[in-house]
């Protein structure tokens, strides 16, 4: 059984969102998209990532005769493999659409997606949207950014909180933008009986600090509620970029 709950919000410096997301607990399937491009290239990007994900995970869903046109990678779990592929069409699909015209050239988005399966979750990712794994009271970012900040700080050059105050915070090292195909993490992790798992863009955790995240998402409300108090969070600290949550909450049991 899987609760689940998204909510995407503009912000309160940005004139339009550029981010997209996915919450739909029949296929199980939850991710977030953080459009980057001038115009409405970033909208048309992280939309179109998330639509091409989302129709690749139900057309794989039943286990029927599908192409595999990137392979499959025998590390990986089977949804680990379909997310891969999932994301790998997904960056074609931008770079098409980037290249048939000049208004959406320079265009991408970011990507982190799950698939929950029984007992495990497969997460992949391409850029700094995020997950968190809230367990016994303790928030656990899963993932790691692919950004400029993101490897000062695993360097120990920067701090987290200088990170979200960085200037160059929002420059990303990977990103679905077409050309070579992306590098796109992948992995399986173990989860179990009230586990709280949040995906997130960088609206959300490029200004709100770890500790604040742990206390909103481990309150005891609803997850209508916790997702809500979170965007209120970003908001509250200048909301200077859009921001998007979703969350679920599963019962292996």
């Amino acid at each position: 059984m899987i609760q689940a709950c998204g909510i995407s919000d503009t912000g309160r410096v940005r004139k339009t969102n550029e981010d997209k997301f996915i919450s739909d607990p029949e296929f199980r399937l939850f991710a977030v998209a953080d459009g980057m491009g001038g115009h409405s290239a970033g909208e048309v990007a992280s939309r179109l990532a998330i639509e091409t994900v989302t129709g690749f995970i139900r057309r794989s869903a039943n286990g029927t005769e599908f192409s595999w046109p990137y392979g499959l990678d025998k590390t990986l779990s089977f949804d680990g493999n379909r997310l891969r592929t999932a994301v790998h069409l997904a960056n074609r699909k931008v770079f098409r659409t980037a290249e048939s015209s000049d208004d959406y050239d320079g265009m991408g988005t970011t990507f982190v997606g799950m698939l929950v399966n029984d007992g495990r979750v497969s997460v992949a990712h391409v850029g700094d949207s995020r997950v968190y794994l809230w367990r016994d009271g303790r928030l656990s970012q899963i993932t790691e950014d692919h950004s400029w900040v993101g490897e000062q700080v695993r360097a120990g050059v920067l701090s987290d909180a200088d990170a979200r105050r960085h200037p160059w915070r929002n420059v990303v090292t990977r990103a679905l933008a077409g050309g070579d195909d992306p590098q796109v993490e992948v992995s399986d992790i173990e989860v179990k009986t009230g586990d709280r798992i949040l995906l997130c863009s960088d609206g959300l955790s490029g200004v709100v600090a770890p500790e604040k995240l742990e206390t909103i998402v481990g309150q005891s409300s609803s997850l209508q509620d916790t997702c809500q108090a979170l965007i209120d969070a970003a908001n509250a600290a200048g909301g200077p970029d859009n921001i998007t949550v979703a969350m679920l909450k599963v019962d292996v049991a």
